[in-house]
């Protein structure tokens, strides 16, 4: 049995080291203009309510300061708005999470980048990613860079990046027809009763969650969504698959394999059944989980057909 076969047959759950030491950032502004059908309701219940990663009174302690502008005025916990306010939350500088920083590029033209996203590497900002995300370090060289597809924090793999508006369109297109062809590698556990090939169609949708309002799950009156699956080993701990998307729900293969009651090797949050462990805490961008972004075929905005592979990490790859 070689290195990589021992490597599959008795995979543990990931933890992504940090590469980086921790830095802290020059801060960041969030704005929000408030909808028209927005009823009055005061700022500290806006920001308790529409952002629940924070406490109500870690909120009034940020209004109180003055971290938290009105139409770029300072305010009070119990100022009244209304639609058509602005809202600035100015966070100042923190320490973001260290995070895997190595990018890999697989494909680079005039106007495109295709690159190997490390899992652990948030691609757009959010919570206590800024700087340390896909978008920010692509845009540091690209400034008009703009990922076509979205690949979850803790997986890996082959993303497309548009460098112009126009092959941002060109390539949006083809997502929103269906056309971008994508397979990924996934580790589950043990499978023998599972088709060597099998299609799962639950819808996904969003489902009340206390960790965060709410979370995508299995939901039946959720959007429609479908992934293909095909076995490409079994062993007597673990099987490889390769499943492709035709739709891009959040967390879609997770959420399906997990439909069928064969959640991924190491996924901290979704459990048999597509939804999130009643007694949990994590959240999607928590790590752990082995999925892979594997294969990308698409129309390049010059008309010609392309398909790139990007290698998977050797857990994922099947034994020789």
């Amino acid at each position: 049995m070689n290195e990589t076969a021992h490597q599959t047959d008795h995979v543990i759950p990931r933890r992504v080291s940090n590469a980086h030491p921790p830095a802290f950032n020059e801060g960041w502004v969030y704005c929000d203009v408030l909808p028209n059908d927005q009823l009055p309701t005061t700022v500290l219940d806006y920001y308790t309510h529409h952002y629940r990663h924070s406490d109500r009174a870690t909120w009034q302690t940020r209004i109180e300061t003055g971290q938290i502008l009105l139409n770029d005025q300072p305010t009070t916990p119990k100022t009244l708005v209304n639609a058509g306010q602005r809202l600035s939350y100015h966070r100042p500088p923190w320490q973001e999470p260290a995070v895997p920083l190595e990018i890999g590029t697989l494909h680079e033209d005039d106007v495109l980048l295709v690159v190997n996203k490390p899992s652990g590497l948030p691609v757009l900002p959010g919570g206590n990613f800024l700087q340390h995300t896909l978008l920010w370090q692509l845009r540091q060289r690209y400034p008009t860079a703009a990922p076509i597809q979205r690949l979850g924090r803790g997986t890996s793999g082959i993303m497309l990046i548009a460098k112009t508006k126009a092959a941002r369109a060109h390539l949006s297109r083809q997502m929103r027809q269906r056309s971008l062809g994508k397979t990924y590698r996934a580790l589950i556990g043990p499978a023998p009763d599972l088709p060597d090939q099998c299609t799962i169609t639950h819808a996904i949708g969003k489902i009340p969650y206390p960790q965060l309002g709410h979370i995508y799950a299995a939901n039946s009156d959720g959007l429609d969504a479908h992934s293909a699956c095909t076995v490409v080993q079994r062993s007597s701990n673990s099987t490889l698959l390769d499943v492709n998307i035709l739709t891009g729900r959040p967390h879609q293969i997770r959420i399906h394999l997990a439909v069928m009651g064969y959640p991924l090797v190491g996924d901290p949050l979704y459990i048999s059944g597509g939804h999130p462990h009643p007694e949990g805490k994590a959240i999607p961008s928590d790590c752990g989980y082995w999925l892979h972004a594997h294969q990308l075929s698409f129309v390049h905005p010059a008309g010609k057909r392309m398909t790139l592979t990007c290698e998977p990490p050797s857990p994922l790859v099947p034994n020789a």
